[in-house]
């Protein structure tokens, strides 16, 4: 058996890696069959089988390969750009149901790393996330965005522009909302650490095993691999997201296309040195701003800053991102100079249209979800939990999973290759907002 690769990056370099896991060897009976391990499926089979339920896993590559083990790694209890209001007037009560699962994401998911005994593998900082709003007109918006979490009865609070000042070590921004419960992990290590969680319950986990289909016969789902093994299960969740239909691309083709796959770029400075450190984000709360073109960056547990950033056009672009985010650490922080990144990589995020997620049940027992929207790190690990709580028996209109059913993009293929240029049309209204 061949050991799967993995793209090149801080998390990989840094995390220690298991033995694989081997791959599917013959046809199988499980109560519960779940296909991709990145944070969705091993949340999942973490609760399955913390339920008692018999449990198969199978990954195409390797746990956390996919977008759970390369994102920034920020731990964010909101949406990109769904606000409270807008789901719960868009799905009712499940989504009344919804903003509280999203409001709660973060604690979720570092309670249950607390709970499984893996906060160290995930290297958690529980510290907050802190959104600093990039113009004066912005600092509007995150009043608003906090009255509306507080709605809720979640502890986001507003900083005014001193507040700021204080809490990121520079008076680059002009206010904005903290959310105490956010923070951050190491993806990677997370990952690794829900896998070992989950098998320590009795779930069972195969890397290199992609799936090719699945079909109901009877009263069960039929999961089939590409080698022709075969998997039968009562309960099927479907949990991969941005690279549903890349691995094999005639997985769920309807439900590939209903994403736009977006390349995102992260990348790590050399460690940061204690002086520094001393008068830049201080308190190392994850951090992104309100641009549409986001500045993001947070530390790791080595002291490096964890950032990344988008640009346009397929020429050169690792250097060109890796420049860009070094000038805007400079900008920002004079007193770092412009940083070297010593890691670049990059990874799919899954988009939707109106940047709202959609949740699908497959049939009886079969659920799924698709489209992060680069909000997939709590939200991944808290669906994964509503799903398996789902095909459990637990009744739907307790959940917070407001169904949708799946409505391919039209001209996919030609979204796909637009989708960058819409970095273009962000950067103009980022611009806009500054006069």
């Amino acid at each position: 058996m061949a050991d799967v690769v993995f793209p090149d990056s801080i998390w990989a370099a840094v995390t220690p890696r298991p033995p694989q896991a081997p791959p599917l060897a013959g046809d199988a009976e499980a109560d519960a069959v779940v296909i991709g391990a990145g944070f969705t499926g091993l949340s999942a089979a973490l609760e399955l089988a913390r339920a008692g339920q018999r449990v198969l896993l199978l990954e195409a590559q390797a746990v956390g390969w996919g977008a759970s083990g390369r994102n920034n790694g920020q731990v964010i209890p909101t949406l990109t750009a769904a606000e409270p209001r807008a789901m719960a007037e868009r799905w009712g009560a499940a989504g009344e149901r919804f903003v509280r699962l999203v409001g709660g994401s973060a604690d979720t998911l570092f309670d249950i790393a607390r709970r499984e005994g893996i906060e160290a593998d995930a290297e958690a900082e529980q510290t907050g996330w802190f959104q600093p709003a990039h113009s004066p007109g912005r600092v509007r918006l995150s009043r608003a965005r906090v009255e509306a979490w507080q709605h809720y009865g979640f502890p986001a609070r507003l900083l005014d522009r001193e507040e700021t000042t204080a809490l990121l070590g520079t008076d680059f921004w002009y206010g904005g909302m903290l959310n105490p419960t956010g923070g951050h992990i190491n993806p990677l290590g997370l990952a690794r650490g829900l896998a070992r969680a989950a098998a320590a319950h009795g779930a069972v986990i195969h890397e290199a095993t992609p799936v090719a289909g699945w079909s109901r016969e009877g009263d069960r789902w039929m999961v089939r691999t590409t080698v022709g093994h075969k998997v039968r299960a009562r309960h099927m969740i479907l949990a991969t997201n941005a690279y549903t239909g890349e691995l094999v691309p005639r997985l769920a083709r309807k439900l590939a296309q209903t994403i736009v796959p977006v390349l995102s770029w992260q990348m790590s400075t050399d460690p940061i040195p204690d002086e520094l450190r001393a008068s830049i984000l201080p308190g190392r709360q994850a951090v992104s701003d309100t641009r549409g073109d986001l500045r993001f960056f947070r530390y790791d547990a080595r002291n490096r800053l964890i950032t990344g950033g988008a640009v346009m056009g397929r020429r050169d672009m690792a250097r060109r991102v890796a420049d860009k985010a070094a000038r805007s650490l400079a900008e920002a922080y004079p007193q770092l100079g412009t940083p070297r990144m010593s890691h670049v990589w990059s990874g799919y995020i899954g988009m939707t249209w109106d940047r709202f997620p959609r949740i699908h049940q497959l049939g009886p027992d079969a659920w799924t979800w698709i489209g992060c929207n680069g909000r997939g790190v709590a939200l991944g690990v808290a669906l994964g939990r509503e799903m398996a709580r789902a095909v459990s028996g637990v009744a739907l209109d307790t959940l917070a999973l407001p169904l949708s059913e799946p409505r391919p993009l039209p001209f996919h293929s030609f979204a796909r290759r637009i989708a960058p240029n819409y970095l273009a049309w962000m950067r103009r209204k980022d611009l806009q907002e500054m006069k």
